[in-house]
């Protein structure tokens, strides 16, 4: 494998379209740009990612107003530079509740966003480099089973016989047959547009400088000078979202990962399966064009706060390209990129009420593993706002298991940090 000359990435979002959409016109109901127009609603959502575009949809599907805000252009950062797993495998036991209605909702995906968004049903298959691999693969099935996951634990004579185009040297696998992939730069965006289509008012171009309660409700203040009042706010701004919470007296321990990822030229059909590892480092899959998307390592934060391929990494993933999938040998590579994801450290999201601050939710720091989960837990978060309790149990992501002291101090204003570019 080798990279296209000088393609070593760029400051803009993978695959983010920038042309220009009738969909981004003012008007109610309209993506807008850049709009410093003060306005109020049942909810203002910050953060127009997968999550909070997801909630911002079933919370007009419940007939509630919703403003959006987001500080660059919807689905843009993690939700839309990500691999594209859409899998339950893998995932701890207590986000499988999550994870099952996410499945169902994905099966619904063309009804909600108008769109197939690439998603296909390829099957899970997760790799074992090791026999002790193999067995934690077994111990996990053992540990899951009751969530209608089908895992089927392949040893390696069955694994090179059903997979010859795989790594002869890898012990086994686990197979999710009902798990697959998407394509985020679509999948994203389109929340944010059904979004917009059922009502609400989704402000691009936002970035939100302040926010905090003044007795009768949610104020929160752009760059551009608006001001946004709201009955609820949604904390859903993925990497900056812990700066929100800790302006409410709710600190966390939020960081910034930045996976690297790299996609090929397209190449005939070998991998009919989206391929993650045992113990990490490596993650792949072929899209219907024939490109190989993989991702594995880290891209280099920037000071202006963006992610950027690194170049100390990309030999080690092009390496392990090569020797898990042979076919790959010789492949050109013409993209890598990398984005900016929040991640906790229990690798759990930060999900559920406020312990500060009533009509405040939270939802962050999905790790790294947030695309598949985003639309249930959009759905959850409307569920929280209109009913005040969830069908999925929530209790596991609950902000309070970070906290330090005192619950019932008065909220206090978030305000942005010169240094942090949104």
């Amino acid at each position: 494998m080798s990279p296209a000359s000088g393609d070593y990435g760029s400051a803009q979002p993978f695959g983010v379209s920038t042309e220009p959409s009738s969909r981004d016109e003012p008007g109610p109901g309209r993506r807008r740009q850049g709009l410093r127009v003060n306005a109020e609603a049942d909810v203002a959502i910050v953060g127009g990612g997968i999550v909070g575009a997801s909630a911002a949809l079933f919370l007009r599907r419940r007939g509630l107003s919703v403003i959006v805000l987001d500080k660059g252009a919807c689905g843009a950062c993690a939700s839309g530079v990500n691999y594209g797993g859409v899998r339950r495998q893998g995932r701890a036991p207590e986000q499988l509740p999550l994870s099952a209605r996410a499945h169902e909702l994905w099966a619904q995906l063309p009804d909600l966003i108008g769109i197939d968004g690439e998603y296909v049903r390829s099957g899970h298959l997760k790799l074992a480099r090791t026999p002790e691999d193999l067995q934690a693969l077994e111990d996990y099935r053992a540990r899951t089973e009751g969530w209608d996951m089908d895992l089927r634990i392949l040893d390696g004579a069955e694994l090179r016989r059903r997979y010859a185009w795989l790594d002869p040297q890898l012990a086994g696998g686990s197979l999710c047959p009902e798990d697959g992939h998407a394509n985020p730069r679509l999948v994203s965006p389109a929340f944010a547009r059904a979004a917009a289509d059922a009502g609400a008012d989704v402000r691009e171009q936002q970035r939100v400088v302040s926010a905090h309660h003044d007795g009768r409700g949610f104020v929160v203040c752009t760059q551009s000078g608006a001001e946004i009042r709201a009955h609820f706010l949604i904390n859903c701004a993925g990497a900056w979202a812990g700066e929100i919470a800790a302006g409410f007296d709710e600190p966390v321990p939020e960081t910034s990962i930045h996976p690297l990822m790299m996609v090929t030229e397209p190449l005939p059909p070998f991998m009919d399966v989206s391929l993650g590892m045992q113990g990490g480092g490596i993650y792949a899959r072929q899209v219907a064009r024939g490109n190989c998307v993989i991702g594995g390592g880290r891209g280099a934060l920037q000071s202006d706060g963006y992610a950027r391929p690194s170049r100390q990494e990309l030999p080690t993933l092009l390496a392990k390209a090569a020797a898990l999938l042979p076919p790959l040998r010789g492949a050109q590579v013409i993209r890598f990129w990398t984005g900016v994801e929040g991640s906790m450290p229990d690798h759990n999201p930060v999900l559920g009420a406020s312990s500060t601050t009533p009509g405040l939710f939270h939802a962050f720091g999905l790790s790294g593993a947030g695309f598949q989960i985003g639309p249930a837990i959009g759905e959850v978060l409307s569920q929280l706002v209109a009913d005040g309790k969830t069908s999925v149990p929530i209790d596991a992501f609950r902000i309070e298991r970070y906290a330090a002291s005192a619950h019932g101090a008065a909220p206090r204003a978030w305000s942005s940090r010169e240094h942090t570019s949104e």
